[in-house]
């Protein structure tokens, strides 16, 4: 079995393990460079994710894939403010939120488009742009970050206080 085998099932064993409940492993990946291997682990969870987190689970990986014997070099890293959206129910959960979505073909006249998030519909994700409502096919789509911006998330944090008072 090669390291990068071992990788992907460490991570999801790492990612059932019930010490990390509550943490969502958005992506994983191994390539070849200058000579080892890169395993590189992209993570979140409610509230942000900090170094000590990250620290934990590089730790749960490297204890895991010891035994494989092989040099590698293990990145762990918090998926940001600017987090890749990489399932399609990142669509949903982030509905209501600005996001940027790269397409591989064009879409009324171009590939990159911004908007406000509006869920998924059947196979399509739902852009709302400053023209309109924009169906986006899922299977288009080529990547999607949330794009942050302070004062909507002020706003945002300031309807939510209200709402709970």
């Amino acid at each position: 079995m090669s390291l990068s085998q071992i990788f992907e099932r460490t991570v999801s064993d790492v990612a059932h393990d019930p010490s990390f409940s509550g943490i969502e492993f958005v992506s994983q990946s191994a390539r070849r460079q200058a000579g080892t291997t890169v395993l590189h682990v992209m993570i979140d969870r409610e509230g942000g994710v900090d170094l000590k987190l990250c620290e934990q689970v590089a730790s749960a990986v490297n204890a895991r894939l010891e035994p494989a014997g092989e040099t590698y070099t293990l990145e762990v890293e918090s998926a940001g403010l600017n987090r890749p959206l990489t399932k399609a129910g990142d669509y949903e959960r982030f509905s209501g939120r600005t996001v940027k979505v790269v397409t591989t073909l064009l879409i009324e006249g171009g590939k990159t488009h911004r908007g406000v998030l509006g869920g998924v519909q059947g196979t399509n994700v739902i852009l709302h742009t400053g023209t309109g409502r924009l169906p986006l096919p899922l299977a288009v789509i080529k990547s999607a970050n949330l794009e942050y911006d302070i004062r909507t998330d002020l706003k945002r944090e300031k309807k939510e206080r209200k709402s709970h008072a």
